[in-house]
Formats: structure tokens, sequence, C-alpha cells
């Protein structure tokens, strides 16, 4: 099925501009996507008609509110196929979600104990488990790259009976690779480990089953899948949810206070302290919702096929890198790539003066911008709204960008 560009193109109003005397074409989406009207009408219709608070109310605002804030979960629960609703929590993003993780490994981990990540993560993947090692004496080891992909080989070499936990990328935010974590999950678990799963770049963009994926935690945010910002998920089976200490204390996810001690609600409420981000929930809600109609395998396959047309054009300029896996159905629809003798911020200016928006940088992951011997790189990023056209304007504007510079 080919999804309907200019009708989806249509509830993106924010792409309909000109910047620097140029029609606006995004490809930042890995930094975060935009929202269609849908979100955008659920959250003002939230705050116009129901703004209450959630669960404490029995007054007709406040459960419509919770009935909303609680359909945002079943929504997710249903997106990633968890076996249960207790195993949705709803965080402030991936980041977030992460670092609960890293916080409930402090409680397992002893010294000598083995934490396995690869080189290509995200910080948010990176010094929470730094962070782990250092307060409890554990070991951090990194999984190294093998022709722009995850080294198989090496994770297997690294992963030991010795290691405690393991968290890897779905999807790296700089190379584009997809990772096995499947596969990952099985050797963690034949070593008695526990997989953690960076979700936010391949959530939005294909099917996630965490429970064929056999993740024990998958992490998510909003903003990257056409939902408001300050709202993600971190996905736990039940029973390690159920070992997990609360984050933050306070009130909602009590039970009983007493003067000396406290108890707490069951799950997912007893790691949702405080007044919730409703707006932001309700928001996910519709952005799962509108993916949901579109159709995840749809969404790859659009992504796919900007990657088959646009790549082949890339690879034909002249000076130009571009880091990751050469094929396509090994990545998402994510770009990096340099130009020889120009800095990647540089060539990110160039691109806005022809209205096109890429990222340049680290991108937030220094390590593995390190491990490949570069200062940063540019990166484009795609998702539903882009074109054939959007793909063209870039290798267009890569051009004139050369030809400014004399490179």
């Amino acid at each position: 099925m080919t999804i309907e560009i200019a009708k989806i193109r249509s509830d993106f109003q924010i792409l309909d501009q000109i910047v620097n005397d140029e029609p606006l074409v995004y490809l930042d989406s890995a930094a975060t996507t935009q929202k269609p009207r849908q979100v955008l009408d659920a959250i003002r219709a939230y705050y116009e008609h129901d703004n209450a608070n959630v669960h404490r109310g029995v007054h007709t605002l406040a459960e419509r509110a919770t009935a909303d804030y609680e359909a945002s979960r079943d929504k997710v629960r249903a997106f990633i196929n968890a076996s249960s609703r207790k195993e949705v929590l709803f965080t402030r993003g991936t980041t977030t979600a992460l670092n609960w993780v890293a916080k409930f490994a402090e409680q397992i981990l002893q010294p000598e104990d083995e934490i396995v990540i690869s080189i290509m993560e995200h910080h948010s993947n990176i010094i929470p488990w730094q962070q782990a090692a250092a307060k409890t004496g554990a070991v951090l080891k990194f999984v190294y790259l093998k022709d722009g992909e995850l080294d198989m080989a090496d994770l297997r070499d690294k992963v030991t009976n010795q290691t405690k936990f393991v968290s890897i990328t779905h999807v790296s935010n700089v190379l584009g690779v997809i990772n096995p974590v499947k596969e990952i999950a099985q050797i963690v678990h034949e070593h008695g480990a526990i997989m953690v799963v960076d979700g936010a770049q391949s959530t939005p963009h294909m099917t996630v089953d965490v429970q064929d994926l056999d993740c024990d935690f998958f992490a998510l945010s909003g903003h990257k899948m056409a939902g408001p910002t300050g709202i993600g998920v971190l996905y736990g089976k039940e029973a390690l949810l159920n070992q997990m200490n609360p984050i933050v204390f306070g009130g909602e996810m009590i039970d009983f206070v007493y003067e000396q001690s406290a108890t707490w609600k069951e799950l997912p409420w007893k790691f949702e302290a405080g007044t919730p981000n409703i707006a932001g929930s309700i928001g996910l809600g519709a952005a799962v919702d509108y993916l949901t109609e579109i159709g995840l395998d749809n969404i790859h396959q659009h992504e796919q096929d900007l990657l088959n047309y646009v790549m082949p054009k890339l690879r034909e300029i002249e000076g130009l890198t571009i880091y990751g896996p050469e094929d396509n159905q090994r990545r998402g629809g994510v770009i990096a790539f340099n130009l020889d003798g120009l800095h990647p911020h540089d060539v990110a200016t160039a691109l806005d003066m022809e209205g096109v928006a890429v990222r340049a940088g680290h991108h937030c992951a220094q390590p593995l911008i390190d491990y490949l011997g570069l200062p940063a790189t540019a990166r484009a990023s795609f998702y539903i709204y882009n074109t054939f056209a959007d793909c063209d304007k870039l290798v267009e504007a890569i051009k004139l960008t050369k030809a400014f510079f004399g490179v």
C-alpha cells in the first residue's frame, strides 16, 4: 500500500512555509518530528474542554481527563504489543526511561558484574550506565562496529555469564542501522542477563512488538513519533517492574502514607508520582492513532522508497561520504554524511539557506563520532511527510553548497 503523501502533508501546517526565501524541506525528524493537526487538536481539546487533574477527582471533568489519560496508555500498549497495561509507564521521554532502568540496575549490580552497550549509543544510553557502573563497581563494556553495523561476533564475545544488563539502540540515530535486537535478546537471555532497548528511533518508523522482540525493557519518546515533547514511555516486563523501586516519590504513587513509612500503588501508577503530563499523554495517544491509521509497515516502506531513490544520487556526488550500512534495507531513514573540505556546521548552514533543514554535530553520540575519527557529521532524516521532491532538493542543495565553497 502506498501512503497518501499529499493528504499526510496537509495535516502538517508547519511544512507549508518559506525559509530563507525557499520552501521548507524538513529533514531533521530524527531530532524531532513535526506534529499533525490531529495531535494538536487533541491537546487543545483537553485544555479547552477537559482540563482537570487525573485519578483524584469525582467530578465530570476529572473523570473525563482520567479516562482520556488512561486510554492513551491502552493505545500505547496495543501499539507496541505489551502484554498488559501495567507494563506501560509514562515518562518524560526515552532519556528518563533509560535513567529509570539504570537506577534499577543499581539495585542489582555487584562489583565486577558487567554492563554491555554499543559504541553507537546515544548519550542517554551511555551516561546512565556509566553512573550505574561507577556507583556499584560494575564493569562497562562496549561492542564495536563492522562495516558500519554492530559487530555481532564482538557482541557474542562481550556478553558473558558476568553480564547483568545489555542496553542497545534499536535504530542508530547516526548510522541509521537497524540492529537485530531480537537476536541480541536471545543471546542476552542465554546468559541470564536483562535486555534493554532504546526504541526512540525505531518506534516511529516500523512495527514494534516487544513480546516478539522479547526485550525486558523498551524506551520510546512521543516527540519522535509525531507526538508532543515531554512525554515518553518505559515498557518493562511486569515481573521486573514489580522488583523495581520507584524513582520519584510523592502524591499519586502512594497507597497509604504513615508518619514514618508509606506503601506504593500497584503498577503502573507506583512510578507516576505527582501530576503527570496529562496533555502530553493525550497527545501521544492521538499520535498513536494517527500512525496506526497510516500503518507502520506503510511508513517503513515509504522511508525505504525514499532511501532507494536518494542514496544513488547522493553517492554520485564527488567528495560526499555516507556513514552506516551499504544495504538500505538494513537502515532506517537516517543519512549521516560529510563533504570533503567542509565542516558539517558549514554544510548545514548552507543547506538551510536553500530551505533544507538538517542536523549537524555529534548528534548526542560523541563516543561514536570519536570512534569514526570525525569532528562531526551532517545528518538528513526522513519521515512520513517527506517526498521524492524533498530528496531532489537535498541533492541539489548539496551540489550548490559544493559550488559555493569551491570544493
